[in-house]
């Protein structure tokens, strides 16, 4: 009893926030699972009261409020369209951490974040032995989309198709990248994140082949850790701080002018959730956070506001219709949508054609996609939609983890459209 006591004080920490919110309803009108599942409990305002009533001691069922609780994309859709500016993501995220401090993370869970992302050249090495293995289990597709289906647990796992690791790490191709290049602008650090290391390199070779075709002097680490977004969506908070000292260590807020990203969801943990979640931690740790989180922005946003985009020349060929899905860390959490698009614009080859709804999820919500995979592909399956109704030859974003999702989607029909990140487009046309 004593310990629901203190979950339940504990949760009053969040009561400033909680009562700010009005029951209006607007949530339920762009909630992507409320849409499915039409339960209350699964949108914004259900989740809040769920919260209320486990801090008011009105019930005792902090393990049913957090199943709840994690039956979110933590898209930010809610909070963006929420009248009374209540900063749900926020809300969400910190009581997941507590209630998981009471409940404890499963074993299985320690070990996939204490034993394995928290220490990033155990995390690097797993990796780096699956992709020797995955050739072994892994059966590819015959499109466009780049995935492959698990041979043998495919009814399992829903046939589902996965992007399998690249054979290559991001991080392994560093000095090949860096080996002539002597510019002098700026110094420009950038934070792969562990999608563009382990899964998608092309998407971080084409974005220092742009920072060093603009003269930006490129920094970037070796050994970098995850953003630590997995280990906070899952209330690991001991994870999560392990990870932004050590990211922290590596980049020095004095070393560099500005800190990119190309994925979308690091860029607005680094922006907006690493300085929320060390608040009272030590004063030099929340100093080191806000400077990082000032200088960090998104690759799209850097080239459009700070670097300057160069319309390149156009093509002798017909231009290629792509089409741009806007990821929920970025559009709605950061506020970034014309950037993008600017740097689409200023590719050569490509005419962009706007998809219906381009900022609804995809419906990938990283784990929200392991545990409830069919809410997922019914939310994934609409943007599919989208796209295909474009004509679309390619399909670009700013998420890598949206990119996987989409890459998924795409998979399940007979559209041949490709994937890309719009840095990719734009490094196409740099000689």
């Amino acid at each position: 009893m004593s310990e629901m006591k203190d979950l339940s004080n504990q949760l009053r920490t969040l009561e400033e926030q909680l009562v700010s919110c009005m029951k209006c309803g607007m949530c339920q009108s762009v909630c992507p699972v409320f849409e499915q599942t039409h339960k209350e409990a699964d949108v914004a305002r259900g989740k809040l009261v769920l919260l209320e009533s486990l801090m008011n001691d009105i019930f005792d069922n902090p393990d049913g409020v957090n199943k709840r609780l994690n039956k979110c994309l933590l898209c930010g859709s809610c909070a963006a369209n929420c009248p009374s500016g209540v900063k749900v993501t926020d809300i969400f995220i910190k009581a997941r951490a507590i209630i998981t401090g009471y409940l404890k993370l499963s074993f299985i869970k320690k070990i996939i974040f204490r034993k394995m992302l928290a220490q990033p050249k155990v995390f690097d090495w797993i990796i780096h032995m699956g992709a020797k293995l995955q050739k072994f289990v892994l059966t590819p597709s015959n499109d466009h989309t780049q995935t492959a289906s698990l041979k043998i647990l495919s009814p399992l796992l829903n046939h589902r198709s996965i992007v399998p690791a690249a054979d290559i790490p991001f991080q392994k191709s560093i000095d090949q990248l860096m080996a002539k290049a002597k510019p002098t602008g700026p110094r420009v650090a950038f934070f792969s994140g562990c999608l563009i290391d382990k899964i998608f390199p092309r998407v971080g070779i084409a974005t220092v082949k742009v920072l060093l075709h603009h003269n930006f002097q490129v920094i970037i680490p070796r050994n970098q850790g995850c953003c630590g977004i997995p280990a906070l969506a899952a209330g690991d908070t001991l994870t999560f701080l392990s990870l932004v000292k050590y990211n922290l260590d590596l980049f020095p807020v004095e070393k560099f002018d500005y800190l990119v990203t190309a994925c979308a969801t690091c860029t607005s943990t680094l922006k907006k959730l690493w300085p929320s979640m060390v608040q009272n931690q030590t004063p030099g740790l929340e100093k080191q956070v806000s400077l990082l989180a000032e200088k960090t922005l998104d690759i799209s946003q850097f080239l459009s506001s700070v670097a300057g985009l160069e319309l390149q020349s156009e093509s002798s060929e017909t231009p290629k219709i792509v089409t741009y899905h806007d990821p929920c860390h970025l559009a709605k959490s950061l506020g970034v949508r014309k950037e993008p698009r600017d740097v689409i614009h200023a590719s050569s080859g490509y005419t962009l054609k706007e998809m219906a709804d381009p900022d609804r999820c995809c419906g990938m919500g990283g784990s929200f996609n392991l545990y409830h995979y069919d809410l997922s592909s019914k939310i994934g399956k609409i943007k599919k939609e989208n796209i295909e109704a474009t004509g679309c030859h390619t399909i670009a974003t700013s998420c890598p983890a949206c990119m996987m999702h989409i890459s998924d989607m795409l998979s399940k029909g007979s559209s041949h459209i490709d994937i890309k990140h719009p840095i990719e487009l734009y490094a196409q046309g740099i000689k």
